[in-house]
């Protein structure tokens, strides 16, 4: 087996310098470091990383805790973390809370019982346990899609200001009953999505109908539930907008058994776009959120939390695209360029905000 004398021997140089050149602990000269890296290639040498973690208390590891992974958006997510972690030298372990508040508590313990320097979490709808666990450990978290309030470290898309555009675009149309499928209570997604909802009727002068706001909570079948509930009523929508990818596919099985035809009967939009939504007929008119940014952007942020404990937690908020097809009703003229969704009628955050505990 390969030492780390080995490989000082090998390069001509100290064990200390090696040591220096794979934890980091010290600059090194180019060439010297050079000649460090051909020698571990050459022979072949596995660094010991668990015998740094108990050297530095790092294990150069970061737990994700994210549901639905099965979800194209959490898919896109995962990929942007993983292409995070891994360029600043970090492994991942994950575990998926299935949106339960008891679950998630228990799987962000196991992952911090396994070492792992920092959490990323998209929190469930009553995430509190799950908070107060981590906070009173002091455990470097990034909480991800899902705000839980001031005092942490979060990412997410814009979601008010997008949501009220694709109202808005409908109105233009010439919709006034315009339904929303929304997700599930008491995630922040979720508010933030019907305020968007109710801005963009008021800024088009329709009135919220309380009937033609039905909850989904945030899957297929229900959306489906609640799409029937939508048609049922005795002035149904003439649009519809879903409020995730999700319940977009429960949204048009429920159409399907209707008989209607989008757009020609009812118009359709959604908040999420996904990699067959161009592959329907029609195609989808969406709201595409930055999905693999959000991911790469909850990494930085964790590592500049290691890196500065201290320093005041901040919420950033990333830009969604306005990707305009035809479930909408407009004439399929192409493939038109994604504009960038319209920002939230109140400044709660651009790009990036601080905040103080």
């Amino acid at each position: 087996m390969t030492t780390m004398m080995d490989v000082a021997r090998r390069a001509g140089v100290s064990v200390a310098t090696v040591s220096h050149v794979l934890n980091e602990t010290r600059p090194v000269r180019p060439g010297t470091r050079a000649a460090v890296l051909g020698a571990i290639d050459e022979l072949g040498y596995t660094h010991n990383t668990l015998a740094r973690s108990l050297v530095t208390s790092r294990t150069r590891s970061i737990g994700l805790a994210v549901s639905a992974i099965s979800n194209p958006y959490f898919t896109e997510i995962l990929q942007g973390v993983e292409a995070g972690a891994l360029e600043a030298g970090y492994s991942l372990l994950i575990a998926d809370p299935h949106d339960d508040p008891e679950h998630e508590r228990t799987v962000v313990q196991l992952l911090h019982e396994r070492r792992v320097d920092g959490m990323i979490v998209a929190p469930s709808a009553e995430p509190a346990e799950m908070v107060g666990y981590l906070t009173r450990r002091k455990v470097p978290t990034v909480f991800l899609d899902r705000l839980v309030g001031d005092g942490h470290d979060q990412v997410c898309a814009e979601n008010t200001g997008p949501v009220r555009q694709l109202v808005e675009h409908l109105a233009d149309l010439g919709h006034t009953r315009i339904g929303l499928v929304a997700g599930l209570p008491g995630l922040s997604t979720t508010t933030e999505r019907v305020q968007g909802y109710r801005e963009g009727l008021r800024a088009r002068g329709l009135p919220f109908a309380p009937e033609l706001l039905a909850g989904g909570n945030s899957e297929a079948e229900g959306a489906q539930d609640a799409t029937r509930h939508l048609l049922a009523a005795p002035e149904p929508p003439t649009a519809v907008i879903t409020a995730n990818n999700a319940m977009t596919i429960g949204a048009l099985r429920a159409l399907r058994e209707r008989g209607l035809q989008v757009p020609r009967d009812i118009a359709l939009a959604c908040f999420d776009d996904f990699s067959w939504a161009d592959l329907f007929e029609p195609r989808l008119t969406v709201i595409a959120q930055p999905s693999k940014d959000i991911g790469a952007a909850a990494v930085r942020l964790l590592l500049e939390r290691l890196e500065k404990p201290d320093r005041p937690p901040r919420t950033v908020r990333l830009p969604c695209a306005f990707v305009h097809r035809t479930s909408c009703g407009c004439p399929d003229t192409g493939p038109p360029a994604p504009r960038v969704a319209a920002p939230p009628a109140t400044p709660p955050a651009a790009q990036e905000r601080n905040r103080t505990p």
